[in-house]
């Protein structure tokens, strides 16, 4: 299994949500099985009761769980079913948590973040990416993960570092990070500025995460990244 984790920086509302979706359509347009988990750090068990005003419309999915719309957008890029477990929340995290503690499966130990929070959240995505979600028999080839939020949030700190550590876990060849970030155009100088995503990165390198590749966004294309086309192509 292969683990591709889309992170966010510099503000939010970035696109995380369709990057992941579309980095799920080139992998299958490659002959690859997909499976998706996003990942929303909010104490809350699931969207069903919070306000769409506030966070977005609610998407329901087949087996009635009441996820972020993140995960409509999955199913119909990637034509595929999924289940309200491929929806992480703190909650969810907790809450499982502390039903093993209440039942002894802690044989007495002071439960802590690292290591039963953490080894939760990991123990949660090996579980989830298991399981076909395409109508196939066996597992996906590849599950790419969205952790919501922007990255220096202090509630998804428990999520970095469980990833950070699933990222050795599962080896370096089976794992690798797309981070969005924010290229702004500042209108006086009318030129893209690089500097938010350095800090956003040199944050990400600081909680554990280094990036394999970069999906910045801007207001407005650089002459210096702007696409050129020859006479030939189709588009």
């Amino acid at each position: 299994m292969k683990y591709v984790l889309v992170t966010g920086g510099v503000v939010s509302g970035l696109g995380k949500g369709v990057t992941a979706s579309s980095i799920g359509v080139v992998l299958k347009a490659c002959g690859l099985r997909i499976t998706s988990i996003k990942i929303d750090p909010y104490l809350n068990t699931d969207a069903g009761t919070m306000s769409p005003f506030e966070h977005g419309e609610v998407f329901v999915l087949d087996d009635g769980g009441e996820v972020d719309l993140d995960l409509g957008n999955y199913e119909r890029f990637l034509d595929i079913k999924l289940t309200r477990d491929n929806n992480i929340t703190t909650g969810k995290i907790y809450q499982s948590v502390i039903n093993k503690e209440r039942e002894g499966e802690y044989l007495g130990k002071t439960v802590q973040v690292v290591p039963h929070i953490t080894n939760a959240i990991q123990d949660w995505i090996e579980r989830v990416a298991m399981v076909p979600v395409d109508g196939q028999e066996g597992p996906a080839d590849v599950c790419v993960i969205e952790l919501g939020g922007t990255i220096g949030d202090i509630e998804s700190m428990p999520f970095i570092e469980a990833l950070g550590q699933f990222s050795y876990r599962v080896g370096a060849g089976n794992f690798c990070l797309v981070h969005v970030s924010l290229v702004p155009v500042l209108n006086v100088v009318g030129e893209q500025k690089t500097k938010p995503t350095q800090h956003s990165v040199r944050g990400l390198r600081g909680l554990g995460l280094t990036p394999n590749m970069l999906a910045c966004r801007s207001t407005k294309v650089s002459q210096w990244t702007r696409p050129t086309y020859h006479v030939s192509d189709p588009y």
